[in-house]
């Protein structure tokens, strides 16, 4: 089985920004776990703070992988293109966030990818991705 993890923006800062929102791990640190932890499966992350780079990578495995855990920050609710490379492809895709987006700001309950999803998890710190893999497996 062969899934991808996307991060977008900001997602690079991960163990340094607002440690009290996204806690204090890097994601390459959890990221090293997450494939100790699923040695099954092919595992490989990518991340950009470009909304094209993140179109063209979703494109690049939108039809070949398994699956696709996508955390796409703050272009969550904003990027209609995003939200159209999804409806794209044929990968099935989990949507992920650190944090609830229901908790926080009014803007940020709204995604406009979740319709294109399998489903949608948020609010569970780094451990959402980890959930997310075990929807694939």
């Amino acid at each position: 089985m062969k899934i991808i993890i996307i991060n977008g923006p900001n997602l690079n800062l991960l163990g340094k920004r607002e440690p009290e929102v996204y806690g204090h791990t890097s994601f390459e640190s959890y990221f090293t776990n997450l494939q100790k932890a699923f040695p099954q499966i092919e595992l490989s992350h990518y991340q950009s703070n470009v909304e094209g780079e993140l179109i063209n990578k979703l494109h690049e495995v939108g039809f070949s992988y398994d699956g696709i855990i996508l955390n796409a920050g703050g272009y969550t609710h904003t990027s209609v293109a995003i939200a159209d490379a999804v409806a794209a492809i044929t990968t099935p895709v989990v949507e992920v966030h650190i944090s609830n987006i229901f908790a926080r700001e009014d803007y940020r309950h709204v995604s406009l990818l979740g319709k294109h999803c399998k489903g949608s998890i948020s609010g569970f710190g780094l451990s959402s991705y980890e959930l997310a893999l075990k929807s694939f497996v």
